[in-house]
């Protein structure tokens, strides 16, 4: 997927092309997992879409549950959503820093060299 240390640094156009590739694939990761979040809180829950929403981005960013939990289905999903969001948040934003940080590094190796 990425170039070969050994290859020229990749053109400016190709590179922006690439970074929007890796911004658009954690962003549909993102949206699918907050919409995992938003299904499994309306349905387990019983919270209304905004609410289940508003649960499901906060847990999704980080930040924990707004409304209180009052079924077990939904306790035990809230613990597993919130798990899978943590590792889904620093998959999301790995996959984002990628090419920058492959830029960064090739670009350094390049520099190496002379």
């Amino acid at each position: 997927m990425f170039e070969h240390r050994n290859d020229p640094l990749l053109p400016r156009t190709k590179y922006v092309r690439r970074v929007a590739r890796h911004g658009l694939f954690s962003f549909a990761l993102i949206s699918v997992s907050l919409a995992i979040g938003i299904i499994g809180y309306h349905f387990l829950e019983g919270l209304g879409w905004i609410d289940a929403t508003v649960n499901a981005a906060m847990i999704l960013g980080g930040m924990g549950p707004v409304n209180r939990l009052h079924t077990t289905a939904g306790k035990l999903f809230a613990a597993a959503y919130a798990l899978f969001s943590g590792i889904i948040f620093l998959a999301a934003v790995a996959v984002l820093f990628a090419p920058v940080f492959h830029r960064f590094l090739h670009k350094f190796h390049l520099d190496s060299k002379k």
